[in-house]
């Protein structure tokens, strides 16, 4: 007697979507410290998700500004920063572009980019529409879910402010979408 198998899957374990290629390369030069590499990588992507209006098209731009400024090349990350960071004003999501921001500013601030820092506080001042009020839980008084460093799909890096909380528990990779577990 034969059994059909059927297309369960173990339980407790969301489906992992399929992850290009293209974005697990990036997030691999990254993290081997090729940021000129990962730079390109995350450009390429970036430009192909700007073309189809993607939404996750912001992200890409800021980590190929980011991933820019690790490689010395300060205009084209800043060029980069101001695009993700205008991708989310131009889409009303004031959330993401006051965390990202604000990310953005103690990362330049860290490493000493004193100009790049006041341009981009210029960039939240000038488009934050008045009266904004960061959401509930932003910012440093929150009480912070503690996420893996990076997806476990993708190897992108996490930070608890900046991803979508499906549940108590569970957050949303803002690059490839996997379900990522605190830990």
């Amino acid at each position: 007697m034969f059994r059909r198998r059927g297309f369960s899957r173990p339980f407790g374990r969301p489906p992992i979507p399929d992850i290009p290629p293209a974005l697990r390369r990036a997030n691999e030069l990254m993290a081997l410290g090729d940021y000129s590499g990962a730079a390109q990588a995350f450009e390429e992507l970036a430009r192909a998700a700007v073309a189809r209006n993607g939404p996750r098209a912001p992200l890409l731009l800021l980590q190929a500004g980011r991933m820019c400024i690790l490689a010395g090349q300060i205009p084209l990350g800043m060029t980069h920063l101001q695009q993700g960071l205008g991708l989310f004003a131009a889409r009303g999501q004031w959330q993401q572009f006051f965390n990202s921001g604000q990310r953005v500013v103690a990362e330049l601030s860290q490493r000493g980019q004193t100009e790049q820092t006041r341009q981009i506080q210029a960039t939240l001042k000038t488009f934050l529409p008045a009266g904004f009020v960061p959401g509930p839980g932003a910012g440093p008084e929150k009480n912070k879910r503690v996420l893996p460093t990076h997806c476990p799909g993708c190897g992108g890096p996490l930070h608890s402010d900046e991803v979508e909380w499906t549940d108590e528990i569970t957050a949303e990779c803002p690059y490839c979408g996997c379900a990522v577990r605190t830990e």
